[in-house]
């Protein structure tokens, strides 16, 4: 398990993490979504030990895993911009690996390169940046870690390779492997992580649970022939609500079927709930707790 408990680090005058508190559960694909500077990579350097926090604690396993050697070693982390060794190919690179963490799998690294079509005798730096990706990717996932760090893991992936990077990640998980998605773009993360949480300006704004987030939001949309007054869905948990002619377009909170119950007593002529999309749940919930949504995902 990961966790930060009231986590601080500062950068001369700015704080990039501000006294941040949340766990990540082992066995779980969990990830960090957040602009640009909303202190993504700075957590993850905190959970790989690259850094050392000015406040609070990170726990990985129960241990700080700054200057933790056995720590570390459960840990590979994927920065935005990969390390390669200078005019290295992938086979340099693999046995560089095969120093540092003492589980590389050369096994597992043979099958990555049946799936990621790469030539491995080829210097990485002539390679394209999403080829250079896919090469950091092989080298992270043969470690086979305990705990896989992906900064802008989907960087650079074309459509088939980033279905590919879900389906391994997926795997890795199913066999008890932790993954941290770092990502500014909520629509990376659809339909693969367990728990998601938002940053900004090093804060935690939101982390939940997907499915509790899925299930407790509804966008619903009715037509009538009298458009009621907006009050009238005031016995409703309302995110948002919009009128357009004789349209009414809402987004609330609470069970189902209650709240099409609700609304079919203003008598419409048409009701229909529409499951809100993974990125809309978040702007919603960003809103309601008064933040700009266009400056956070």
């Amino acid at each position: 398990m990961i966790k930060a408990i009231n986590l601080t680090k500062k950068f001369a005058e700015k704080c990039a993490l501000d006294n941040v508190s949340f766990e990540i559960p082992e066995g779980s694909i969990y990830g960090l979504v957040g602009s640009n500077g909303s202190g993504k990579s700075t957590f993850m350097r905190l959970i790989s030990g690259v850094y050392m926090a000015d406040g609070g604690e990170i726990l990985v396993d129960n241990e700080n895993p700054f200057d933790n050697s056995l720590i570390k070693s459960k840990i590979c982390y994927l920065p935005d911009t990969p390390y390669f060794i200078h005019q290295s190919n992938l086979n340099e690179m693999m046995r560089f690996y095969k120093m540092i963490y003492k589980d590389f799998s050369t096994e597992r690294f043979e099958q990555l390169l049946k799936i990621f079509p790469l030539d491995r005798r080829a210097r990485i730096s002539t390679m394209s940046k999403g080829m250079q990706r896919q090469a950091a990717l092989i080298l992270s996932i043969s470690t086979k870690p305990k705990y896989l760090l992906l900064d802008e893991a989907f960087d650079g992936l074309d459509p088939i390779m980033r279905k590919v990077l879900k389906s391994l990640l997926a795997e890795g998980v199913s066999d008890g492997m932790t993954a941290v998605i770092a990502s500014h773009n909520l629509r990376d993360l659809d339909e693969l992580c367990d728990t998601v949480g938002i940053l900004h300006n090093g804060k935690v704004l939101l982390n939940d649970d997907i499915e509790n987030l899925r299930q407790g939001i509804h966008k619903i949309q009715a037509v009538f022939n009298m458009v009621p007054d907006i009050s009238a869905f005031d016995g409703l948990d309302i995110m948002n609500i919009e009128k357009s002619g004789s349209v009414v377009q809402l987004v609330a909170r609470g069970n189902e079927t209650e709240i099409k119950e609700y609304i079919a007593r203003l008598l419409p002529q048409f009701l229909e709930i529409i499951p809100p999309s993974f990125e809309e749940i978040f702007m919603y919930e960003l809103e309601v707790n008064g933040y700009d949504a266009k400056n956070i995902l």
